[in-house]
């Protein structure tokens, strides 16, 4: 078996009443900074999450009150679903999705004072309270140790563009329309130049004030897939920068319309100045973008010892016909 594993995921979740409060075990959590907030080191029992939503209507994941954010709802569900305070639940998420961005597979992890003996009741607790665009996938119990963004080993971005005259309404808020026709073999040779380990800082949106704790990235594949009329950027890495995969999309772009050439990231990569970027292309739209998967080391995905099964959510079946043949 590989070193690393995806963290998939499965469907829903009410607060299981009939809950085992124990006494904690500790759970060291990193004491470096997670972006303004401090994560502290806390004793509870830890729990995972892979949620999916659509962004559209949301200011990205990182928490503030207004406008509303993913993390803000994920985070009112469980103070409901666990008579918890928000101080107290210690909610992380592994990428801080922007405005507009979507997500299948992000990863989070809360902490809780007291054990459950099934978690198949909060499961379905937190998606009766949760708007219809955020969705727990997965609840799991966690070991100490995990931490959904200090532990992540790799992350899959997708960027989805509609190329055709006209934008099919039904895809507008989850792909970037493009009526320049595109070039998807020039595209996918262009893309090659993005795979392996590079200092990325020509890719970065960041003040000058902003210093990039660590620019240089391992890129391990860049594919670009046609489906008919819509064309899909699929890009596997160690970490991304901020806005780092919608500047690489944008510069494809126009690569795709033929307005530059394919060996012009090379140059740029090399200039390591977010300023030569723009010379050539502007940030891609957000909508366009999904964050699919979050990457985790085996052991980090262990159960502790008698913790609960992971839910993936509930079926509903029906026993019985309840309605008379006619």
């Amino acid at each position: 078996m590989s070193s690393t594993s995806v963290l998939v995921a499965g469907l829903p979740c009410h607060p299981n009443l009939n809950a085992t409060l124990s006494s904690p075990t500790p759970t060291n959590t990193s004491n470096a900074k997670d972006g303004d907030n401090l994560v502290m080191k806390v004793d509870g029992f830890k729990w995972r999450l892979v949620i999916a939503y659509d962004g559209t209507r949301y200011a990205g994941w990182q928490y503030q009150s207004s406008p509303p954010t993913i993390q803000r709802y994920v985070e009112k569900a469980l103070m409901g679903a666990t008579k918890l305070e928000r101080k107290d639940l210690h909610l992380v998420g592994a990428s801080r999705t922007d405005k507009g961005v979507h997500a299948w597979g992000q990863v989070a992890h809360f902490v809780t004072p007291f054990n459950y003996d099934r978690i198949e009741s909060i499961h379905a607790a937190l998606n009766g309270t949760l708007p219809e665009d955020i969705r727990v996938r997965e609840i799991s119990p966690a070991v100490p140790e995990f931490h959904a963004r200090f532990s992540a080993q790799r992350k899959v971005y997708h960027y989805r563009i509609y190329n055709d005259t006209f934008m099919d309404p039904f895809q507008r808020h989850n792909a970037y329309h493009s009526a320049h026709k595109l070039n998807p073999a020039v595209m996918r040779e262009a893309a090659k130049y993005f795979i392996g380990k590079h200092d990325f800082s020509a890719f970065v949106n960041a003040s000058q004030k902003e210093r990039v704790r660590d620019p240089v990235k391992d890129i391990f594949r860049f594919d670009v897939v046609q489906m008919g009329a819509l064309l899909q950027l699929e890009v596997e890495g160690s970490g991304f920068l901020y806005r780092q995969v919608r500047n690489m999309v944008a510069l494809l772009l126009q690569i795709g319309r033929e307005a530059v050439p394919t060996d012009i990231i090379p140059k740029i990569l090399a200039t390591r100045n977010r300023r030569e970027l723009a010379k050539y292309s502007l940030l891609a739209p957000p909508q366009g973008l999904c964050l699919m998967a979050v990457e985790y080391n085996e052991d980090h995905l262990r159960l502790p010892p008698g913790s609960p099964n992971p839910s993936f959510g509930r079926h509903y079946t029906i026993k019985s016909c309840k309605l008379p043949f006619y």
